[in-house]
């Protein structure tokens, strides 16, 4: 086949690779002349994805991947169209904005040609399929959804850094806006995509057509709302067992030995492009899902609930250097998407602290581009606040943060043992 994919970021380019390594003939689409360059030299343009730069060097050298800037280089005769193009949500008003997305299909309306299969994967609120995209692309393009083309709707269902891995643990999910399209899309994930055994479903692992573009716009807002809604829960256990000489850890493994409960586990913050951005893409179509929103809302509190366990343990933190461990929003990804660093350095400041940051994904000036002042480990600080389980973290000690006298570890991933001589308090513990 021929396929465009149109955005080659941390989930398009990967998914062009997986296509490109299944023997087709793919073309990515973006806006970056940069990031068109180097996937046409056969190199990464953003480190951290397991198997992308050895895949991507492979099917680029074979002639199986190519980039551009140009939807009609890519577009006209493809068999297929996926569209991986990011949907921003405003902070101030939790709206989706569908700029960049709007762009991207009256681009692809303006190339599309008959025949072709247009697959959106980029999470959705329920309805946008039916009732944005197809009149779009029918007025761009003068075909008829149904029968010129085909549009469907299947969300990426994987996390930065094991894409290629996930791609293959977990069914595809397809909506067709007709039995036609829905059909045309499994052929099509079917031959783009292989499945490892899953005795544990019912259904077996594979592509899985849930009848409409609808229920599958929702199953991908579901199943991320629930993890947000379950670590909502897991906070408000965390904030009252810390606050009543209990170890909220200690609840969780016990609750989840019965195998109904799965209680998540609580942390500082939640952040990324996923868990704290779809519940508002839910709340946009059901706004009177209050238990949705106490959750999002409960979880938006944590960072300030992290600087009061600081402030309670170390007093006034008014003129205090403090150092921010991680900016990352995630142990060892190098994303600051909706990362709880922001928050947490905000809390700090409105407490009259001086906040400092330390990332080792990230250089000075990265930070500094973000905002944020840079701190540098073996530099002198009053206290600190574990916000990203990085790894090496694990491994602190005192004498890596030189005249700290409190430490909150919002993420459980220092070793108290090392932490003698300092005030050390953890999120949902006495």
């Amino acid at each position: 086949m021929r396929i465009a994919v149109v955005a080659l970021g941390k989930i398009g380019l990967p998914l062009a690779v997986q296509f490109a390594t299944k023997g087709h003939d793919v073309v990515g689409v973006d806006v970056d002349p940069r990031v068109v360059g180097l996937v046409n030299a056969g190199s990464e343009p953003f480190p951290g994805e397991h198997d992308l730069a050895r895949l991507l060097a492979e099917n680029v050298a074979a002639g199986r991947l190519r980039a551009t800037t140009e939807y009609k280089d890519a577009v006209p005769g493809s068999d297929a169209v996926v569209l991986v193009v990011p949907l921003f949500v405003d902070e101030r008003t939790a709206e989706p904005d569908f700029g960049w997305m709007d762009a991207a299909t009256a681009s692809l309306a303006e190339c599309l040609t008959p025949g072709t299969l247009v697959a959106y994967e980029t999470t959705l609120p329920v309805g946008t399929t039916r009732t944005r995209w197809k009149p779009m692309l029918e007025n761009g393009s003068g075909l008829v959804e149904g029968r010129d083309f085909h549009l469907v709707f299947s969300p990426e269902r994987v996390l930065t850094g094991r894409v290629f891995a996930d791609l293959r643990k977990y069914p595809k999910l397809v909506g067709g806006l007709t039995a036609e399209g829905a059909a045309r899309a499994t052929a099509f994930y079917e031959a783009v995509l292989d499945f490892d055994p899953r005795p544990d479903l019912a259904r077996g692992n594979g592509v899985w057509d849930l009848g409409s573009a609808e229920a599958a716009e929702m199953a991908k807002l579901a199943e991320t709302t629930y993890r947000d809604v379950n670590i909502g829960l897991a906070n408000q256990f965390a904030r009252f067992a810390g606050a009543h000489g209990i170890d909220v850890m200690q609840v969780v493994e016990a609750s989840n030995s019965q195998p109904y409960s799965h209680i998540h586990t609580p942390g500082i913050a939640v952040g990324g492009h996923c868990i704290p951005v779809y519940p508002r893409l839910y709340l946009w179509n059901d706004p009177d899902a209050t238990v949705v929103r106490a959750a999002r809302r409960a979880n938006a509190e944590m960072p300030d609930h992290a600087v009061d366990l600081l402030e309670a343990a170390h007093g006034d933190l008014a003129g205090q250097r403090v150092a921010v461990l991680g900016a990352a929003y995630r142990g060892g990804v190098k994303e600051t998407a909706f990362s709880g660093v922001f928050p947490t350095v905000e809390a700090l400041a409105g407490r009259g602290a001086e906040p400092v940051v330390h990332d080792p994904l990230y250089t000075d000036d990265e930070l500094e581009r973000l905002g944020l002042t840079p701190y540098a480990l073996g530099t002198p600080v009053d206290a600190a606040v574990v916000q990203a389980d990085h790894a090496g973290y694990r491994a602190l000690t005192p004498a890596d943060l030189p005249g700290v006298r409190t430490l909150v570890d919002g993420r459980r991933v220092t070793d108290p043992a090392l932490w003698a001589g300092v005030t050390r308090r953890v999120i949902g513990a006495p």
